[in-house]
């Protein structure tokens, strides 16, 4: 029983004699071996070379600081509720008196930790933060683990130095 009038009778022809003992697709073969053999490597040493990874690539997380030292993280939250994975969570704390050359504002993240497990390099909390305050450097790599217990991205982990700035071409 035929289902549509769109049947194609496929014939196929006598193979000759090269066909047969495949030497066409033995040439070819070798043809394309040798053609790569000769060309040059796109193997790059990893770790002594690095390969560049582009401006739009969403690596380790950083915490800026501002020009004076100060922390820019607010503790709005709103970097939490944009992770679609729900990778990170801080807990607000009120800035103390004589803290003010710690914190910008009066409140601040005095927990901030990233879950690098469940973190999935969207960029969305550093899109979201109103102050500019993490950034996903797109230059570094998160490094590797070896347990589990080094997965949590801690403050520690994540506030920048002030004697190695992050900067990105382009910015202020």
């Amino acid at each position: 029983m035929k289902l549509s009038n769109k049947t194609k009778v496929l014939e196929q022809g006598e193979m000759t004699f090269a066909e047969r003992i495949y030497l066409p697709a033995i040439v070819g073969g070798m043809g394309t071996t040798l053609k790569h053999f000769f060309s040059k490597k796109v193997t790059i040493r990893y770790p002594e070379q690095k390969r560049y990874l582009g401006p739009v690539f969403r690596g380790h997380h950083i915490l800026k600081r501002d020009e004076e030292g100060a922390e820019r993280c607010t503790a709005c939250g709103l970097c939490a509720v944009a992770c679609p994975a729900e990778a990170i969570s801080m807990v607000a704390d009120e800035r103390k008196k004589g803290e003010e050359h710690l914190y910008r504002e009066e409140k601040y993240a005095s927990v901030y930790e990233i879950n690098m497990l469940r973190c999935i390099f969207c960029g969305l909390c550093e899109e979201a933060c109103p102050k500019q305050a993490i950034y996903l450097q797109h230059d570094k790599m998160v490094p590797v683990f070896e347990d589990r217990s080094e997965v949590i991205f801690g403050k520690d982990k994540l506030v920048e130095k002030m004697d190695n700035r992050y900067l990105r071409e382009g910015w202020k």
